[in-house]
């Protein structure tokens, strides 16, 4: 179980600078993979942080530390390559889960459009375009001037952000749900469950996979450790359109 923990070296894990807000261990700042100063620019987010350092125990077990791991993926990935990552979410709206529909049965059919159809109304007014629909899984473009909305929306967001909003977006299939959460519209938990639509209709007919039920179970704390992410930078409920 420990194969790969580095054990642990310090004592004490603090807050240090004043935003952008560092993290030391023993008196020396915490460094990203890229050898990069781990600073945020909120607080409560750097206290956060500290805590994870804090609480690892005689080994250090990186893969629990969601918070750090999201400030090393914006530090290191997405500060200076913006466009990049932008243009990843963009492309999954042109594909966007709540887009895409089932032909059958006509108890799915009719929950998906109880749950998504919402979720497409709120997108629609917020950002003045349209969606496009399809039944079935054959890509159907979205109108340039809807992806260019998306676009417009996401370029208020900093790096930080965009590497939230973009494991958001991985984890649930759909940028619309990342962007109601983030705008407020929607509970997280909420979306969550929008985001299974499909999984939860075959699992109550054939029962669940445990497999399957463990690595939903690993994404919905990715999930939620973005979502953490999000409001300790005071991000989430104010960035409406």
């Amino acid at each position: 179980m420990n194969e790969g923990r580095r054990k642990r070296f310090y004592r004490q894990a603090e807050v240090t600078g004043e935003r952008p807000y560092g993290v030391a261990l023993d008196g020396r700042p915490v460094k990203t993979p890229g050898k990069r100063n781990l600073t945020v620019p909120s607080l409560a987010l750097a206290e956060a942080i500290a805590g994870e350092w804090a609480a690892q125990g005689d080994r250090i077990d990186p893969y629990r530390m969601w918070l750090t791991r999201l400030a090393n993926t914006a530090i290191d990935r997405v500060e200076g390559h913006e466009e990049r990552v932008l243009g990843d979410i963009v492309n999954h709206a042109g594909s966007d889960l709540v887009c895409y529909r089932a032909p059958e049965p006509e108890g799915l059919v009719i929950r998906q459009g109880e749950f998504w159809d919402p979720v497409l109304s709120w997108a629609e007014e917020a950002l003045g375009v349209r969606f496009a629909t399809v039944q079935g899984l054959m890509h159907k473009a979205q109108p340039p001037e809807t992806l260019k909305a998306v676009e417009s929306y996401l370029r208020r967001f900093d790096a930080m952000e965009l590497c939230a909003v973009h494991n958001i977006a991985t984890l649930t299939g759909s940028t619309l749900l990342a962007l109601s959460v983030v705008s407020g519209a929607l509970e997280p938990e909420r979306a969550w469950l929008l985001a299974h639509v499909d999984e939860d209709w075959q699992a109550e007919r054939w029962g669940e996979d445990a497999e399957a039920a463990e690595r939903k179970t690993r994404r919905k704390e990715e999930f939620d450790a973005a979502i953490r992410f999000l409001n300790l930078l005071g991000s989430t409920g104010q960035r409406m359109v």
